[in-house]
């Protein structure tokens, strides 16, 4: 029942809630974030390992429908010919390589089979959010390689629009900026490789490393588990310093009841002694019976 009154108490109770929400919230949020990171760059570094390992194709015996994009195909090399359309062409801006500020130059390619978008490289700027100037791509018919890349999507407010007297954006999305710039385009992009017609700096591959997300994921799950068994094992030393308490507690109180001298104790040490043990000591008085005191009396008084 002790045990039971512990637990009501509202420290206890506010605790209990406090845990049980972050555990919920490591099992349920963080550790599956961190672990889903995981999968997908483990699933990204596979992906560029075969891209790698596999010679340029060309783009329409990997891509079966241009209008239609598949996870599966991203970072194959591809080689297409069409021309470029330098008058569509958008500046990607506040991005950075190597951690220095860089303008990524996308610019639509048509082909018979449809308009991509090329990603062509970079080129640094003077200052880090001013428009550089970037060499136009070449005219007429060429033929490029570059890998398929998946679209970022456009957050609010990061979509194609004029800046600084040219078209800009803060994202990659083929299809957002096809309907901007009036040119459709695949839902998908080119980054092109280096060495090839119209390529600026190129973009080099992603490095193949995990990162720390297993970690993560593992330090959340782990965290979700010792929280419960913090709040238990303070909850059971708590418990058990009440109980060694009690125990101490009853054992000195039955001490002081067997050690604590009585009044009577106290005042035979102290020389005194009771009612009956002094008639034991002086003896008892003589009885005196009525005709005696009568006697007595009459003596005294004379008789009546």
């Amino acid at each position: 029942m002790s045990v039971l009154r512990l637990l009501l108490r509202p420290g206890w109770i506010a605790l209990g809630i406090a845990v049980a929400a972050f555990a919920a919230l490591c099992f349920s949020v963080l550790a599956p974030w961190q672990l889903g990171k995981n999968t997908t760059t483990s699933h990204r570094n596979d992906l560029i390992r075969v891209a790698a390992a596999t010679p340029p194709a060309p783009l329409l015996d990997v891509v079966r429908d241009p209008g239609v994009f598949d996870p599966r195909t991203e970072w194959r090399e591809v080689s297409v010919s069409g021309h470029y359309r330098p008058d569509k062409q958008v500046l990607l801006r506040l991005r950075s390589v190597d951690g220095q500020p860089a303008v990524q130059v996308l610019t639509p390619f048509e082909t018979e089979n449809g308009t991509f978008l090329v990603n062509r490289g970079y080129v640094r700027p003077a200052k880090a959010a001013a428009i550089p100037d970037v060499a136009p791509p070449p005219t007429g018919t060429v033929q490029i390689t570059a890998r398929i890349r998946a679209s970022e999507g456009t957050s609010p407010g990061r979509g194609v629009g004029p800046a600084d007297g040219a078209m800009a954006a803060l994202s990659i999305d083929p299809v957002e900026a096809g309907r901007v710039l009036g040119v459709p385009l695949a839902p998908f992009y080119l980054q092109l490789s280096a060495g090839q017609p119209g390529s600026l700096t190129a973009i080099e591959l992603p490095q193949l490393e995990s990162g720390p997300y297993l970690s993560y994921g593992l330090q959340w799950l782990a965290f979700g588990i010792m929280a419960p068994l913090g709040v238990a094992y303070f909850l059971f030393t708590e418990i058990r310093q009440r109980r060694r308490q009690r125990a101490a507690d009853a054992e000195a109180e039955a001490v002081v009841e067997t050690a604590a001298p009585t009044t009577k104790d106290r005042l035979r040490d102290a020389g005194f002694t009771t009612g009956s043990t002094q008639r034991q000591q002086i003896g008892e008085a003589p009885s005196v019976t009525d005709d005696e005191v009568k006697r007595k009396l009459a003596d005294r008084y004379g008789r009546g």
